[in-house]
C-alpha cells in the first residue's frame, strides 16, 4: 500500500510507542493485538528505527498481514492486520 492508501485506513486501534526502545514497540503491538478483532487493523508509532525490521519480521511469524510504513519527521507510523 502506498502512503495515501495507509493514512486512510480505518484503524481500529493505535499503540503510542514513542520513546521506547526494543523491544518496547514490539511488546507493545503483541499486547494491542490481543485486543483487536481478527481483520482489524493495528497502528503502531515508534520512533525505535529498529521497529521497521521487528513488526514486518513478527507479523510473517504470527501470520499477520504487514501493510505498510509511513515514515514522519521523528518517528514511524506501521500498519498492519490482524490474522
Amino acid at each position: 500500500m502506498n502512503a495515501e492508501e495507509l493514512k486512510n485506513l480505518n484503524v481500529a486501534q493505535t499503540v503510542d510507542a514513542r520513546g521506547t526502545s526494543c523491544p518496547g514497540p514490539l511488546l507493545a503491538a503483541k499486547k494491542a493485538v490481543g485486543e483487536i478483532e481478527s481483520g482489524e487493523i493495528l497502528e503502531v508509532l515508534s520512533s525505535d528505527e529498529g521497529t521497521k525490521n521487528d513488526i514486518p519480521k513478527w507479523c510473517d511469524k504470527m501470520e499477520h498481514e504487514f501493510l505498510g510504513i509511513i515514515e514522519e519527521d521523528s518517528y514511524f507510523r506501521l500498519f498492519l492486520r490482524k490474522a
